[in-house]
């Protein structure tokens, strides 16, 4: 956190000693710029990044970890300071003893949550590459691609594209994925993020070489735990030992530890608690479901969705005792008739963002109604849409 932001944390007291948080630094879906303890990982990435130093490109690359190891942290915030440090430069990227490299590469971070089209796809690494806002109507696929040519037409210019998020539901597939690579100008390398081990996706039949992620340690999780919480508030804000009881519940998962501690927080500031206590900790994970699905992937999800999710979470449990009755009683809430939001709430339903539950009857007539059980942590989810 910047020193303006923790004045203006500090200017929002009003004499009454309590927690004070900041909830961004506690989110996660918000990466930080130095993230903990990631140093042997960073340099198998600098290791694959290497070429570029000597004014080449380097060959395609999978980086691959279960969710929660960190891979989207480290991976943009090297290439934030790749963009950085090559935008300052304007020119190659090179070491005192590489003096004779010219070959200057741009970085590019896409998210494939949110590209899930070939327009899309070309629009977010063209987008990328000019400072010119690049239109996202009456233009066509072909024509992003013709652009890129000739943005990336000259001897001494290349991109190498990391796209994350690959293989989710709802997003590309790796075979999609490879055939819009092959749209891309022959001095474009890619470096492909999933969750899939390399044996599992088609990815690496196209790759060179393959990072792979571990979850967390206890120990390097806890620092994680007690970085952001500092950030949050104050070094008081959580104990240590109550980071470790996070960090073993949350076994190496990143998301679910940081989803944890921010519904910790937010119970011990509704309760007015100067810290977080044993008591805030264990409502936070309890609000935490397992498995739990990624905030990344429901915040990805178009606005209507979300509208619905934050609906559903609103209701009585009287109100949810079908997916007829839920659809019913969202509709009168947004703007969608009660059809649609049945049909929404069942491709949530096989996206797994939620889960179909079988719900009690009064009568055993027919088949049994069921409701929806979130697999996401609520908690977060409303304070971050609310704050959206």
């Amino acid at each position: 956190m910047d020193i303006e932001a923790r004045i203006k944390r500090r200017q929002r007291r009003d004499g009454e000693p309590r927690l004070l948080v900041d909830y961004d630094s506690l989110s996660p879906v918000v990466h930080i710029d130095d993230p903990v303890n990631c140093g042997p990982v960073l340099e198998r990435l600098l290791d694959y990044l290497d070429p570029v130093f000597d004014g080449h490109l380097p060959p395609n690359a999978y980086v691959y970890g279960p969710k929660g190891s960190g891979k989207s942290a480290v991976v943009t915030a090297l290439f934030d300071r790749l963009v950085r440090v090559s935008s300052v430069n304007n020119a190659a990227i090179h070491t005192t003893t590489r003096v004779q490299a010219t070959f200057a590469p741009r970085f590019v971070y896409v998210d494939a949550r949110e590209t899930t089209s070939a327009f899309a796809f070309y629009h977010a690494v063209l987008a990328a590459l000019v400072d010119e806002s690049v239109p996202k109507q009456g233009i066509k696929t072909e024509a992003l691609q013709s652009r890129l040519k000739a943005t990336l037409d000259g001897p001494q210019t290349g991109a190498i594209v990391a796209v994350d998020h690959l293989e989710e539901p709802g997003t590309l597939d790796g075979e999609a994925f490879v055939d819009l690579c092959a749209g891309l100008p022959s001095k474009v390398s890619w470096l492909a993020i999933g969750r899939s081990s390399p044996d599992e996706t088609v990815l690496t039949d196209y790759t060179a070489s393959e990072i792979q992620f571990e979850p967390y340690q206890s120990q390097v999780l806890i620092d994680v735990l007690m970085t952001r919480a500092s950030s949050a508030g104050s070094q008081r804000t959580l104990d240590h030992r109550l980071a470790r009881d996070i960090a073993e519940w949350a076994d190496g998962d990143a998301h679910d530890a940081l989803a944890a501690l921010f519904g910790a927080a937010d119970e011990a500031t509704r309760n007015r608690h100067q810290s977080i206590t044993a008591a805030d900790t264990a409502a936070g994970i309890a609000a935490v479901p397992r498995p739990c699905v990624s905030l990344g992937r429901v915040f990805a999800l178009p606005e209507n969705r979300q509208q619905v999710l934050h609906e559903l979470l609103a209701l009585r449990p009287d109100q949810q005792q079908s997916v007829r009755a839920t659809s019913q009683h969202i509709a009168k809430s947004v703007d969608l008739s009660a059809a649609t939001v049945k049909r929404i709430l069942y491709e949530l339903a096989e996206d797994g963002i939620t889960r179909r539950v079988t719900a009690e009857r009064v009568d055993r007539k027919g088949r049994p109604p069921s409701r929806l059980e979130p697999r996401f942590p609520t908690v977060v989810f409303e304070r971050l849409f609310a704050a959206r």
